[in-house]
């Protein structure tokens, strides 16, 4: 799917503060949808594109505290830019902890807010190359057949065809087969291939 301009998401129950941030925003050249309470953001299909969500803490009924867990809850990975007029410091802690790229005071100025957007959409533009690329990746190792898949997880250990083939109980040629129809698959030319691409999905080895 082609990603449309990155977007910034603000959710506020107060309407001038919406429609100020909506305006500052907008003059950077961002999409922008605004929401009045967390509900209204959760019940919006979120655009494919990259994202941020500024976010005001106390809010009626859910608060913006109470949504970040939620999404965190969901696997939603919004980089979320918090502001409030009345926060703590341990409502900060908390908020960073849980994974918030920073946590404003109001009133804040413009260029500090505009900075710290600048840092969360590329911060998630990286995230959804990354993930896109690790989907490509598991496509290609599916392609494996399970032999195939056994092979390579004994590979990447270092082991040499020999190695594998006593493991496995065949033939040094059969083991010579399958590693090269393993590289042809997953597209790599070279051992040091195979081993960043195991790292990158998280694929330990059959050594033992």
């Amino acid at each position: 799917m082609t990603e449309v301009n990155p977007v910034v998401y603000v959710v506020d129950d107060d309407p001038s503060v919406l429609k100020s941030l909506e305006r500052l925003l907008r003059s950077a050249e961002y999409s922008v949808r605004t929401f009045t309470s967390p509900i209204e953001f959760l019940d919006f299909q979120h655009l494919d594109a990259p994202s941020c969500l500024i976010l005001d803490v106390k809010m009626p009924g859910l608060d913006g505290l109470e949504l970040q867990d939620l999404l965190v809850k969901r696997k939603i990975t919004f980089p979320i830019i918090f502001i409030s007029g009345h926060g703590t410091v341990p409502m900060s802690v908390r908020a960073m902890k849980a994974g918030a790229v920073d946590f404003l005071q109001k009133p804040f100025m413009d260029g500090d807010l505009l900075d710290i957007v600048t840092c969360a959409i590329r911060a998630d533009s990286k995230g959804r190359q990354k993930q896109r690329e690790l989907g490509r990746l598991q496509l290609r190792i599916k392609a494996l057949t399970p032999r195939e898949d056994e092979v390579f997880r004994l590979v990447i250990t270092g082991m040499l065809n020999k190695q594998i083939a006593y493991v496995l109980g065949t033939s040094e040629k059969t083991i010579k087969v399958h590693r090269a129809r393993i590289m042809e698959k997953l597209g790599a030319e070279s051992l040091a291939d195979l081993v960043r691409l195991a790292e990158k999905l998280g694929i330990g080895s059959s050594a033992d």
